[in-house]
């Protein structure tokens, strides 16, 4: 690793000992996968449907202008690809490691809120009549009116999955996340009036909204169910990004912490380098040995500030160096 220069982190040089760095947050990243899995399994809460509530739940059954796969591919790859692309323009592993595993964490915590609630819930969907009854011949309890459903169990079982949106959630998780992902890249707030910046960032917004709005259109959700998804993945989404990077308006915002912090390490630089330190006529004013200790404690301090200085400019020249090549 002493032969890369300064500011380049390859998967080659720094990918095995980030992975083995974060290997905790990777193992429960896989946990949650399994908690979801099994949140899907189970059988939701199936809240009493009365006679009278289907003149709002008789919406048509129909299939998914935005298929269930179709999630992912939109929430995940496509963010993942642009972190790709910017990792191999940059070389900084850190920034294409951290946003993988801050956008896988996004989306599956919020994969988890939302089926946890969902399966609490139980609210029916706007085309539940057509769940519970196929054929259109509806049959209800003659003491509580609730309904008696002859429809297929996996059909009537999704039907008890309306609140809140999955679609929303997700694509506002993977999106959202991108958004402040792309707001820190191209420096949206440098303070420079170039506006234009603003289409960029709300571009995946914007896909999400579409993609939350399908659902109602669909007659999968109410409109409450997408507003509340959306809540939830933006919310998230937020929270994981800030965990892995600074915030887009501030001076270190480009980078992850990791990266920012090593940067520093590695030019020689402490944080404290320039706190409050003795000056030299507090050096003169000592008094017997205490003065003199004091005194022979500033100078390596002033040679380190020094050679810090001098590494910093090495680092970054090796870091034009390294996104030349």
């Amino acid at each position: 690793m002493a032969d890369i220069p300064l500011g380049c982190y390859t998967i080659k040089s720094h990918g095995a000992q980030i992975a083995r760095l974060h290997m905790y947050d990777w193992i429960i990243l896989v946990l949650l996968a399994v908690i979801d899995g099994l949140l899907n399994i189970i059988e939701p809460f199936h809240r009493f449907v009365g006679k009278d509530m289907m003149t709002d739940l008789r919406y048509p059954l129909q299939g998914n202008t935005v298929p269930f796969w179709a999630v992912p591919v939109i929430g995940i790859v496509l963010p993942c690809a642009i972190f790709g692309g910017i990792y191999f323009k940059k070389k900084n592993f850190y920034d294409l490691h951290h946003g993988i595993l801050g956008i896988l964490y996004s989306v599956l915590i919020t994969a988890v809120i939302t089926d946890a609630i969902k399966d609490g819930v139980g609210r029916p969907r706007p085309d539940f009549f057509w769940r519970c009854f196929p054929d259109g011949k509806d049959l209800y309890d003659n003491v509580t009116t609730g309904v008696l459903c002859h429809g297929e169990k996996s059909v009537i079982k999704e039907g008890h999955k309306s609140f809140p949106s999955g679609h929303a959630s997700w694509s506002f998780a993977g999106l959202g996340f991108l958004t402040w992902y792309l707001t820190g890249k191209i420096a949206v707030f440098d303070r420079k009036g170039h506006i234009a910046k603003l289409c960029i960032i709300v571009l995946p917004l914007l896909t999400a909204a579409l993609v939350a709005v399908s659902r109602v259109d669909d007659y999968w959700h109410h409109w409450q169910d997408v507003f509340a998804g959306a809540i939830i993945g933006l919310t998230v989404a937020s929270f994981c990004y800030l965990q892995f990077f600074p915030y887009p308006f501030d001076a270190d915002g480009l980078w992850p912490y990791a990266y920012n912090t090593l940067q520093l390490a590695e030019a020689g630089i402490a944080a404290n380098s320039f706190s409050v330190r003795p000056t030299e006529e507090m050096v003169e004013e000592g008094q017997g040995e205490g003065g003199i200790a004091l005194r022979d404690a500033v100078r390596p301090m002033e040679e380190t500030v020094e050679e810090g200085q001098g590494q910093g400019r090495i680092a970054l020249r090796d870091a034009l160096r390294c996104e030349e090549d």
